[in-house]
């Protein structure tokens, strides 16, 4: 008997990670150095997909992180930290997981090291983000879907 497989081969893979945009800026330096160092830090996320060919998609975690003292701005900075992945032979309900949660899981650390790095670099602490759960941001996205 030959029967044909009715599961299509499933593959995922990381081509490539890179920044594609990122940006510093504190615009009260030298004077926000002479306030007392009492952080509000507000951070804003997105993610984007974006399907380059038969199988393959470019997926961007943007970040805007804002840090201000006193309601002064001591430092703005703005990533995409993106990634080429190949993600083969799923269904559409998982390959937007897999876009949604995943491939941001990967992206993250990468984002993290060059924010730290950049707000080192501008003289200031370095800025180490928590680690996020973006299955759960994914799952309250889709429910908050389900409601609109």
């Amino acid at each position: 008997m030959n029967e044909k497989n009715q599961n299509p081969v499933t593959s995922f893979n990381i081509e490539k990670i890179y920044v594609k945009d990122i940006s510093f800026e504190a615009p009260n330096i030298p004077e926000i150095f002479k306030e007392e160092w009492k952080p509000a830090i507000t951070l804003n996320m997105d993610i984007a997909s974006n399907k380059l060919s038969t199988d393959i998609y470019e997926i961007s975690l943007k970040l805007t992180i804002t840090n201000k003292i006193n309601e002064k701005v001591a430092f703005l900075i703005e990533i995409s930290q993106a990634g080429i992945f190949t993600i083969k032979g799923f269904p559409e309900e998982q390959l937007k997981a897999i876009s949604g949660i995943m491939c941001p899981q990967i992206l993250f650390p990468y984002a993290r090291e060059n924010v730290a790095n950049l707000t080192s670099r501008g003289g200031f602490p370095p800025l180490h983000l928590a680690p996020i759960n973006f299955e759960s941001l994914y799952q309250q996205n889709k429910a908050k879907e389900k409601t609109s």
